[in-house]
């Protein structure tokens, strides 16, 4: 029997980086036929499709495409009750991304759909991200660069109160301590900072690093970065009171999620001068809208969403996601299901 799958890949993941990757994982090529879809992201950007968030194409192109398909292989594709509905060929569902934000995982499980997602494919590049935010704030990188570039020669930075912070025997925090804030902690205890963190999700305390609570770590830091997930509890919780306990001539990183943080504090933080600089790849709204505060605000550095932009997080994603095609194909347990009750029997 040939088994068909679609790759539904986009110009980040590449379909030629998802099929090469399941190609070495099934346990029978020749058995293998391939489909493919290309999604506009990230020349178009994702949204709503259906009732799922962040996907990118329409659930017309998709269905269209996964005519026969057992198997679908993607990282922005939208996996709605419509898609479902015209798919019923299709059993597994693999999502490149750390999450399966694209997928309706209540229809998928009744539809008997089993949905993969690829955990940590840019916890590297993301980590990486952050601290060059850290150190192109704290060093001021981006600013004076334009101002170089623009003629002016900023000697006067050299004063003693517009220099920024060591890292070296600083202590800094790190707020969520998974698989991309761990890493960033490693990177900043090389530079010799005393590293404290801040995650209630965490058995034990790591190597090296002082465990405390949020309202601590806020409160000692001199550089925060943000590495939690957003749920309930997590929204909004480096609110305007946590921002004015830290230390004056601090600095805050986020590279997790906007929600996370309450922006219009932290321009008011830096422009009365109380936070030194900051460094953001994520907002509350994306992309940040015509007459956003955040272009206009002092020593803070921005960038469009883009901390796990690399093309290792790419080709790592499609691997993550093939080995589970794989382990389908053969018949074993699934490493990153979401919704493992689909394969189970009725």
């Amino acid at each position: 029997m040939t088994i068909r799958i679609l790759a539904a890949g986009d110009h980040f993941v590449l379909n030629r980086l998802l099929i090469e990757a399941v190609r070495a994982q099934v346990p029978d090529p020749a058995k293998v036929e391939f489909a493919e879809l290309t999604l506009p992201w990230p020349v178009q950007p994702f949204g709503p499709v259906g009732e799922v968030e962040e996907a990118s194409g329409s659930e017309e192109e998709l269905i269209s495409a996964l005519a026969g398909a057992q198997i679908c292989v993607t990282q922005l594709a939208g996996l709605t009750e419509k898609v479902l509905a015209e798919s019923p060929e299709l059993r597994l569902f693999g999502v490149s991304r750390g999450g399966p934000v694209n997928a309706n995982l209540t229809a998928a499980t009744e539809h008997r759909v089993a949905v993969t997602f690829a955990p940590g494919r840019n916890a590297v590049a993301t980590a990486e991200h952050a601290m060059a935010l850290i150190l192109a704030a704290v060093r001021r990188i981006p600013g004076t660069h334009a101002e170089l570039v623009g003629g002016v020669w900023r000697g006067d930075l050299y004063q003693y109160d517009q220099v920024g912070p060591e890292l070296e025997n600083a202590e800094v925090g790190v707020v969520g301590y998974g698989a991309i804030g761990a890493r960033v902690g490693r990177m900043l205890a090389g530079f010799g900072a005393r590293v404290l963190v801040y995650d209630p999700y965490l058995d034990g305390t790591p190597a090296g690093v002082e465990r405390v609570e949020l309202d601590e770590l806020m409160r000692r830091s001199s550089v925060v970065s943000l590495h939690a997930r957003v749920t309930e509890e997590t929204k909004g919780m480096i609110n305007r009171a946590r921002i004015e306990s830290m230390p004056a001539g601090s600095v805050l990183v986020n590279c997790a999620r906007g929600a996370l943080l309450d922006y219009d504090a932290v321009c008011d933080a830096l422009d009365s001068g109380h936070l030194f600089g900051a460094g953001f790849d994520v907002f509350d709204t994306e992309p940040i809208p015509a007459g956003s505060r955040l272009p206009r605000t002092p020593n803070v550095v921005l960038t469009p969403h883009l901390a796990g932009a690399s093309k290792q997080t790419a080709a790592k994603a499609a691997r993550i996601v093939a080995a589970d095609v794989g382990r389908f194909l053969r018949g074993e347990p699934l490493a990153h299901c979401a919704n493992p009750e689909a394969l189970r029997a009725p």
